[in-house]
């Protein structure tokens, strides 16, 4: 005879924001779930910080903060929180908030195998939800290819790749130029295939 699995314990929004100041591990909550975050490659990290350098210098003197993934984000009050591994406000309400941003115009995720597809569709969507975001931005650690996906007036959101080291991003709005190059500098990337694997 099977055993039954036990529901996952709910935990309310005010245990789980108790439990991240005790914790030295991030968490992830999903309506009422609470799920540890894991830890990322040394490839993850140089990359997360080249594009945190290149955004500051960017934005220096423009009244919008840098935040990497130690700062977590309210994606839908009271339902779902996380902890983007980028992301850019120039909210008031986000840029005088010590825990907690509600407004990101910019958020970059750098993809791993184990998240990739969790990160282009499900978070995706739920990142949608936010008013704010206008730009959302998906790095490859494992060849040269970053993925910006942007907000057009119409409300549609259109896709960039940019698949050179000599590409840039351009965000006139933020003023903003995030060279592929410098997002993987010091890092040995592979670049992307001119064939898909296996054609002639």
């Amino acid at each position: 005879m099977s055993q039954t699995q036990s529901p996952p314990r709910l935990y309310t929004v005010e245990e789980y924001q108790a439990l991240e100041e005790a914790s030295e591990q991030r968490h992830e909550y999903f309506e009422g779930e609470v799920f540890a975050m894991s830890g990322a490659s040394a490839t993850h990290h140089t990359i997360r910080q080249n594009c945190v350098i290149s955004l500051r210098t960017s934005l220096r003197g423009r009244g919008c903060k840098v935040y990497d993934e130690g700062m977590q984000l309210a994606v839908a009050e009271g339902r779902y929180y996380t902890y983007p591994d980028v992301m850019v406000t120039c909210h008031p309400e986000d840029v005088n908030e010590e825990r907690i941003m509600r407004h990101p115009v910019l958020i970059i995720e750098i993809l791993s195998p184990s998240t990739a597809d969790h990160d282009r569709s499900w978070k995706f969507n739920q990142y949608k939800q936010l008013p704010s975001l206008q730009h959302y931005v998906l790095v490859s650690q494992h060849t040269c290819l970053v993925e910006w996906f942007r907000r057009e007036p119409s409300g549609v959101w259109s896709f960039t790749p940019l698949g050179e080291l000599t590409d840039t991003l351009e965000i006139p709005e933020l003023a903003i130029s995030l060279r592929v190059a410098d997002v993987y500098d010091e890092i040995s990337i592979t670049p992307m295939r001119a064939q898909p694997p296996g054609e002639l």
